[in-house]
């Protein structure tokens, strides 16, 4: 169908669906004024959660170390940490 042809359809059908419509939005607004007005459901804020990067952490390193005792010698492991900026 040419554009000039549905350009003039939907301009002759305009008329009729405004007609059409206006007694439904007459309908409603005497509806509207009997009824109590139903107030808006509350909006919920949304929020941004940030969460950053760290600036420091912990580095750890550790090893087994030897240690002579009364009752022998036991391997004993040894941990050592430090911040370090990130």
């Amino acid at each position: 169908m040419p554009w000039k042809s549905l350009i003039v359809i939907v301009g002759l059908a305009a008329p009729l669906l405004v007609g059409a419509a206006a007694p439904a939005l007459a309908q409603t607004s005497l509806t509207a004024q009997n009824e109590p007005a139903v107030s808006a459901p509350p909006r919920v804020r949304r929020h941004i959660e940030i969460t950053p990067r760290p600036l420091l952490y912990r580095r750890c390193t550790d090893w087994y170390e030897l240690q002579y005792r009364p009752s022998g010698t036991v391997l004993f492991p040894q941990k050592r940490c430090w911040w370090v900026r990130g």
